[in-house]
């Protein structure tokens, strides 16, 4: 398989497109999870128990998962590029709103709209991604995008940071403010691919040919992508469980500072996964030349890989060997993000790709912070929250699992060389 691009386009613009939507996604996932660095400060300045701490994300997660397939089907009907800049203004504009909630209503008002706004934005880009990749460069393109929400995420320790000198309202201000900026810039810089009907490989199907209700029979009644949102929640469960618990955790477990377990635990987490999604987006690049369920077996092996991994820092009882394990599972957990939309390019119709992805977030989303939530209960009940990460690696292999389930429907049918897989 090797590189292929739209006609009329470059190899250097389908690149400019990564960049673009790789800071997109930086500035989406900083915006989000900044606030899961500082909790100490949320709590000194606004009451709440462990449990209503965790609701706030959530909150965020239910809404956005409740928005996501929607969104996706909106960027399967109208430009993609124009949903990016949308999502990113109104976005922008929330975050810097959140500087000034006063009471806790307020506060989860703010992460209830930031739900919705964030929610456009990320199915629209990795549809966006697969219109301008098409071959060789596909992984790696993908995990390039997602690799700046994992920067996002190592820049979200920012937050607890800024929160000990300046309050927490001082980092919601000022990226608030760089966000909407942004969006004026991508307003000149980001464009769709160009349509081309004439293949089977349709970039940007007309309109009157998406439906939502076409787009939902197609899906839920197609068996492997059935299965992969059982993956999907599954591994929701685990990411957003570690993001959301595993500063607190890395804090009172090694008797840190609010802003040092914040930047340290997102730091090596996210960096880690940032290497994990090139390394895992790049090797199943270079292996699809020769097998074609390279795309699903090289996360298979990660998340493998994965599981020992978390279960290591879950059982530290000293730092380097719990960061140790942070890194291992964040590096080799990534190699399946890296592959997702790909997969999906293999088992569903091209018409319906940001819907697809937009569905699966709706089910990881909502199971995943449902799983954040419970986290707050067990702290609450004084239960030890190590006990969350060892679940988290009983769904790491059972996710295995599923993947290679996939894998067999996909070289029973033959799929990875179809119209549906360009």
């Amino acid at each position: 398989m090797s590189a292929t691009f739209p006609p009329t386009v470059t190899p250097f613009r389908a690149w400019w497109v990564v960049v673009l939507l790789m800071a997109t996604a930086c500035l989406n996932y900083l915006d989000r999870l900044m606030i899961t660095t500082m909790r100490g400060s949320i709590k000194e300045a606004i009451p709440m128990t462990e449990a209503q701490f965790g609701l706030l994300t959530t909150v965020f997660l239910l809404v956005y998962a409740v928005c996501s397939p929607f969104a996706g089907y909106i960027a399967d009907r109208f430009s993609r590029s124009r949903v990016i800049i949308a999502s990113v203004f109104v976005w922008s504009v929330v975050t810097g709103l959140t500087a000034f909630a006063r009471t806790y209503e307020q506060l989860l008002l703010t992460r209830a709209l930031m739900g919705i706004s964030e929610a456009a934005c990320m199915p629209a880009s990795v549809a966006l991604i697969v219109d301008y990749h098409r071959g060789s460069t596909r992984s790696l393109a993908s995990g390039l995008l997602l690799a700046g929400a994992m920067i996002g995420g190592a820049l979200g320790g920012l937050g607890g940071w800024m929160a000990e000198g300046h309050g927490w309202a001082y980092a919601f201000k000022v990226f608030g403010i760089l966000g909407a900026g942004f969006s004026v810039l991508l307003l000149f810089l980001l464009r769709d691919a160009p349509v081309e009907n004439t293949t089977a490989d349709v970039t940007k199907p007309a309109a009157a040919k998406v439906g939502l209700g076409d787009a939902f029979i197609s899906l839920f009644t197609h068996p492997p992508y059935l299965l992969m949102l059982i993956y999907a929640c599954l591994l929701g469960v685990v990411g957003w469980s570690v993001v959301g618990w595993m500063p607190t955790y890395i804090k009172e477990q090694f008797n840190l500072s609010q802003g040092n377990a914040g930047l340290s635990t997102t730091l090596y987490l996210n960096l880690a996964a940032l290497v994990g999604m090139l390394v895992g987006g790049a090797w199943a690049d270079r292996w699809s030349h020769t097998h074609p369920m390279a795309r699903v077996w090289v996360p298979v092996i990660g998340l493998l890989v994965a599981a020992p991994a978390v279960l290591l820092t879950a059982n530290a009882s000293v730092l380097p060997f719990a960061l140790a394990g942070l890194v291992g599972y964040g590096m080799a957990r990534n190699f399946a993000d890296a592959n997702q939309m790909p997969i999906l390019c293999l088992i569903v119709d091209p018409r319906y790709r940001a819907t697809s992805w937009g569905i699966s977030t709706f089910f990881a989303c909502a199971i995943g912070g449902a799983g954040i939530y419970v986290g707050g209960m067990l702290r609450d009940a004084q239960v030890d929250i190590s006990r969350v990460f060892q679940f988290a690696a009983i769904n790491l292999v059972l996710c295995a699992g599923l993947l290679f389930l996939v894998g067999r429907y996909i070289r029973r049918q033959g799929t990875g060389s179809t119209p549906t897989s360009p």
